[in-house]
């Protein structure tokens, strides 16, 4: 390809030139990559994957985690049980991904698959985090819904631009590895860069003026929908789209009654639903607690960067190291760590850091790092699971349909974990029982360790699934659209790291 021979020759030529730093190459390179990028597949694209990956997923995803936890403790004043299920709630529609994919794909809006709904995801974030920004006195149901509309928001675009991604691959080839190189940076950088100022944000302006500044990344997604460059379809016929949608379910339904799809995602939802999640009642802890660490906003956006870099690592470690062992040896490993991992909340609740000499900072910061570093090595192999019971001809959808499952399975955690902490009187003043409820916790962590016999012992190179699998006419018809729209989520995932990330 001519542009790939024009990148080529810079890159030679800033190795010619002696008085240059190799930095100063790496530099040059880059520039010249992302120009290819631009060259080859419109700049509206690249724009298009930059906002949203970047800014709207990982710059907002990181300011809205935060903020979030801080206006559900100092303005909504809820208990860390109620926190934890409210949190589950907002989650929802990514639970519900197949059905914006089938419709991105199926449901040309005005002759346009992508634009309409790049516009709609925006202006739903700009209404939704605008309202939460200028109502100070809120009703506590108002916010959850406003809150649930700025996650359909993000979810929206997010599988609009996985289409567009999946699309382009399929016409360059040559550039797909690169594509995925280009959302996986912008996610991890977008979240790195979210995380170190969320805190100072949240301590300078509250927590409701940072909803406000996110007001900024939903006017970006719907600026995409007015730029993106698409071909027109006039006179869609729109009789079609039932047929189309009630092929795909049948698709779907037929194949996941096979047993060597329907025992996996079994243990995936299982291995996701028992490790309770009780991030909310820590997180009062050591914010509020008057015999807790105490830290500050600015500390706690920190420790949350920090762990964005630690689950960054992990997925390098599982690309280069990890990847090829067996499923369920790799999984049994990595749950069985992430259990013992756990232990570190259990020490520092207990204070017993401080016993050893180790301060809560940076105990808390190994503390976050591990978590993340471990939970990303356990994700990623049922992930790339997920992938190989996809079968042909609905890997899109079906891919999207298993990421709901485990969606699920990560309601079903917070939800029990909100549970757990409102049966142990876990509240905003007390945290007596908090140490049983880690410990509960813990323990449950090994409980998919009995479950390990739904995987499959197989190579993750091989197949899985029978060669004769039922097919959708779905995507016979829009194959040239957007084929494997959720796939490319889980490649951007398997090289860099995609930010897609569940609670």
């Amino acid at each position: 390809m001519v542009e790939e021979e024009k990148l080529k020759i810079s890159v030679e030529d800033l190795e010619e030139d002696e008085p240059q730093k190799e930095s100063n190459v790496s530099i040059g390179t880059a520039f010249y990559w992302f120009k290819l990028l631009v060259t080859e597949m419109h700049w509206s694209f690249v724009f298009g994957v930059v906002i949203v990956y970047g800014i709207s997923q990982g710059l907002g995803g990181a300011l809205n985690r935060v903020s979030t936890k801080y206006y559900m403790k100092d303005v909504q004043k809820v208990q860390p049980s109620e926190a934890q299920v409210y949190s589950g709630i907002t989650y929802i529609p990514w639970m519900v991904k197949p059905i914006w994919g089938l419709f991105t794909d199926l449901v040309p809006i005005l002759g346009y698959h992508r634009r309409p709904y790049f516009v709609f995801a925006g202006f739903l974030g700009v209404i939704s985090l605008l309202s939460l920004a200028l109502h100070e006195k809120l009703h506590l149901v108002l916010a959850i819904l406003l809150l649930t509309a700025g996650s359909a928001s993000v979810a929206i675009a997010d599988v609009t631009i996985d289409a567009c991604v999946a699309q382009n691959s399929n016409i360059h080839p040559t550039l797909a590895a690169d594509l995925q190189s280009l959302c996986a940076l912008s996610s991890s950088v977008g979240a790195l860069l979210g995380f170190s100022i969320s805190g100072v944000l949240v301590h300078l302006i509250g927590s409701m003026g940072v909803y406000g500044l996110l007001v900024i990344p939903g006017g970006l997604v719907f600026l995409v929908g007015i730029l993106l460059n698409e071909p027109h379809m006039p006179d869609f016929n729109y009789r079609q789209v039932n047929e189309k949608f009630v092929g795909a379910g049948k698709a779907m339904w037929s194949t996941l009654k096979i047993p060597n799809v329907w025992r996996p995602c079994l243990y995936m939802y299982l291995s996701l639903a028992l490790c309770l999640d009780i991030n909310e009642g820590l997180f009062y802890w050591y914010t509020d607690s008057k015999n807790g660490p105490k830290f500050s906003q600015e500390n706690v956006g920190f420790i949350f960067s920090i762990g964005s870099v630690g689950s960054l690592l992990g997925a390098l470690l599982y690309q280069y190291v990890l990847k090829d062992h067996q499923f369920r040896d790799l999984l049994f490993w990595t749950q069985l760590i992430f259990s013992l991992s756990g232990m570190l909340d259990f020490l520092l609740v207990l204070r017993l850091n401080l016993k050893f000499g180790i301060p809560d900072y940076f105990f808390i910061v190994i503390d976050e790092s591990v978590h993340q570093l471990v939970n990303r090595l356990k994700w990623m192999p049922l992930l790339v699971l997920s992938s190989k019971l996809c079968p042909r001809g609905i890997e899109g959808t079906f891919f999207a349909l298993l990421m709901s499952i485990d969606n699920v399975g990560l309601l079903s955690a917070s939800w029990g974990g909100g549970f757990l902490l409102h049966i142990l009187q876990v509240t905003r003043t007390k945290f007596g029982n908090l140490w049983l409820a880690i410990l509960i916790r813990n323990l449950l962590r090994l409980s998919p360790l009995c479950m390990l016999f739904l995987v499959p012992r197989g190579d993750p190179n091989s197949s899985i699934l029978p060669t004769e699998l039922p097919s959708s006419e779905v995507d016979n018809d829009t194959s040239e659209e957007a084929d494997n729209i959720e796939l490319v989520s889980l490649v951007n995932g398997m090289n860099i790291d995609s930010q897609k990330e569940a609670f």
